[in-house]
């Protein structure tokens, strides 16, 4: 039920609201692990691949291939990764305002596990260091929706990046603060939570705030509670058992699609991703969930992060 409507509603997605996508683009090298590795042990890892990755980087190419028009700000530098990143963007059409950065960006290792979950041991480059000047050339016009990363937020220039986002007129923030999320200061925290983002949680980091905002466990109740602290949306994943929604007037959970999984890596990015473009479209936040969950879905049906389907793939996944 939920594909055949999806399928119908995709001729419907088009650019109608601006997006700007604030975030990093980074090398992933993605390695299987039999296990992880524990202090002192020396484990064998077969490397898979060397891919372009980051989250705004997969959020970028997951809106151009479903034809979704954005600004990436994604800092590049001037060493090898940062050529690679930038021979890969161009390879999709798309561009960064902020470019030859000094320095080159950073790096990761991914180890998947037998199950297909993925941990990351990361490497900062430019991607972490936003300063005001390039801040500056960013023109974000009223209305927009802007994406921005906990990995970001969480890094030194985290304080620039809320400071320029509480001067922005008639914007609304996308947040998906991932992993990085305990690693935010309290006070940071407060003054990004009070530009009334739209927050994406995965299970884990859900824990993870209800423990520090002292909110119910209970999906229901963690999701009204939210919304009455913080007067905005919020999205919790619950991977194979689809998404919750909740907004000041709806909630609900949306199925995921079934899925083989390969790996992991980018599902949140990716669902992000079809989030962005949902809303982008003026859908409503429980119709761009379902098209997050088709778009994560398929990426971790497939290896690596940046493997967002073209909508003509999507539809045909869709028709099955």
């Amino acid at each position: 039920m939920n594909a055949s409507r999806l399928y119908g509603m995709l001729a419907d997605l088009d650019s109608r609201q601006p997006v700007t996508v604030v975030g990093a683009a980074v090398i992933d090298v993605i390695a299987d692990a039999y296990a992880l590795p524990w202090r002192g042990c020396d484990i064998e890892l077969k490397q898979q691949s060397v891919n372009v990755g980051g989250c705004a980087l997969n959020i970028a190419v997951a809106l151009k291939r479903l034809g979704i028009t954005a600004t990436n700000a994604l800092p590049l530098g001037q060493g090898v990764w940062a050529e690679i990143i930038r021979n890969r963007m161009a390879k999709e059409g798309l561009y960064s305002p902020i470019d030859h950065a000094q320095g080159d960006n950073g790096w990761c290792l991914a180890l998947v596990e037998p199950d297909g979950e993925r941990t990351f041991m990361s490497f900062s480059g430019v991607e972490n260091a936003w300063n005001a000047d390039w801040l500056a050339q960013l023109s974000v016009p009223r209305g927009s929706l802007i994406y921005l990363s906990g990995y970001q937020l969480a890094s030194p220039c985290g304080e620039l990046l809320a400071h320029w986002l509480e001067n922005l007129t008639d914007v609304t923030p996308v947040i998906d603060f991932g992993p990085r999320i305990g690693d935010i200061p309290d006070a940071l925290m407060a003054r990004i939570l009070a530009c009334r983002p739209l927050v994406s949680l995965n299970r884990q980091e859900a824990d993870i705030v209800s423990d520090r905002f002292t909110l119910s466990k209970e999906i229901r109740t963690f999701g009204a509670e939210w919304v009455r602290r913080f007067a905005a949306p919020l999205v919790v994943r619950h991977d194979k058992d689809g998404a919750w929604y909740f907004t000041d007037d709806a909630a609900g959970c949306v199925p995921a699609f079934p899925t083989t999984v390969v790996d992991t890596i980018g599902a949140g990015d990716s669902h992000a991703g079809g989030l962005l473009a949902g809303l982008a479209s003026g859908w409503s936040v429980a119709d761009a969930v379902l098209l997050g969950n088709a778009v994560a879905s398929w990426v971790v049906g497939h290896r690596g992060g940046d493997c967002a389907p073209f909508r003509e793939q999507l539809l045909g996944s869709l028709k099955r």
